[in-house]
């Protein structure tokens, strides 16, 4: 795996993750942040590794034009979830979107409205989505609004089923899988986006974060079929056989999204809680065998995943997650992502807890 950039004290976070649970503590379900309760706590953790890195001489440091910034807290609360957001100094210039899943019922490990409801409406978001191309509780667009009120999401802002009025195609250019994406209609009325992830592993992608939550998720149920087709077909079967080349088109996706509403006009927040080797269209995921991380952001997708990978790898209890991953190579999006300049897999992580 490439070497990732991370400078200095603010930086240092395998002791932060070294507190998490092992894989046979069971885990309370909770959004919030599930803190070390023996020993030192993980802020304490921190803290050392603070006063032991500052001597660090920057200079001696791996550095790179190309570097990210990536934002973190330990806080996964509606207030952290905020805190980070405004880390990011972002303004939205119109209407604001924000991608979520909606989360397969019965159980899924969706993010729940009590934690993202401030953020949503700290924006005057809209929550927003696409039908799914797989069948289950999400694949018609009145099946899909009841998950979104049964699942509270239409509480606590207007929810957009993109896909509901049809689909449009945008260009992409510099891929060697696709040509275009294809996304519900509705994306085209908003000028700013807000992908709030909830990063996890996945039974096809090896791990879904940033880019497959804009990659198939913006995608409208027919261009779902097409990435993971790897741009070979729009209708039938989302499986494929050629491993590397549907995750080439799932960042080559998020490229051409990136590309067609403007870099400076989307920001990308992943929450690492609940990190079960199942994605949220399982509506019955396996449960996690590690303890909660935080909240990490930034305006690079490909940083803000690599820095969750990276994250996973030092974590305690990782195995079945890691497993998941390696078996499907999913690092081999984010290589393509930066070798098409969507971001960089090297980022300096800056911690925001006080």
């Amino acid at each position: 795996m490439k070497k990732t950039m991370i400078l200095s004290a603010v930086c240092t976070m395998a002791m932060l993750l070294s507190t998490g649970c092992s894989a046979n503590e069971p885990d309370s379900g909770s959004q919030e942040n599930n803190s070390a309760t023996s020993g030192e706590t993980a802020e304490d953790q921190v803290n050392e590794n603070t006063e032991e890195t500052a001597a660090v001489d920057p200079a001696e440091t791996q550095t790179d034009e190309a570097s990210s910034t990536v934002y973190f807290t330990s806080d996964i609360s509606a207030s952290g979830l905020v805190k980070i957001y405004d880390a990011l100094a972002w303004t939205p210039q119109g209407n604001v979107a924000v991608k979520i899943s909606t989360g397969e019922p019965p159980a899924s490990n969706y993010l729940r409205p009590e934690l993202i409801g401030d953020l949503v409406q700290k924006v005057d978001g809209t929550i927003v989505e696409c039908n799914t191309a797989y069948g289950g509780s999400r694949s018609s667009s009145a099946m899909h609004k009841q998950v979104a009120e049964d699942h509270g999401f239409t509480a606590i802002a207007d929810f957009d089923l993109m896909d509901e009025e049809g689909e449009v195609e945008w260009p992409v250019t510099g891929g060697s899988r696709l040509d275009k994406v294809i996304v519900g209609s509705h994306a085209e009325n908003y000028s700013d986006w807000i992908i709030l992830s909830h990063f996890k592993g996945h039974a096809m992608a090896g791990f879904g974060g940033a880019i497959k939550n804009v990659g198939i998720g913006i995608s409208s149920a027919s261009g779902k079929v097409y990435v993971h087709s790897a741009g070979t077909r729009t209708s039938g079967s989302i499986m494929h056989s050629d491993q590397d080349a549907w995750l080439e088109a799932l960042a080559e996706m998020v490229s051409g999204f990136s590309d067609h509403v403007g870099k400076e006009h989307v920001i990308y927040i992943n929450v690492m809680n609940r990190l079960s080797v199942d994605c949220d269209c399982d509506g019955n995921p396996a449960e996690p065998d590690i303890h909660d991380i935080g909240i990490l952001a930034s305006s690079d997708p490909v940083a803000l995943d690599q820095a969750c990978v990276d994250l996973i790898y030092q974590a305690e209890g990782n195995e079945s997650l890691v497993r998941r991953m390696e078996s499907k190579n999913g690092i081999h999006t984010l290589e393509h992502a930066e070798e098409i300049g969507l971001g960089s897999r090297t980022y300096e992580l800056v911690k925001i807890d006080e």
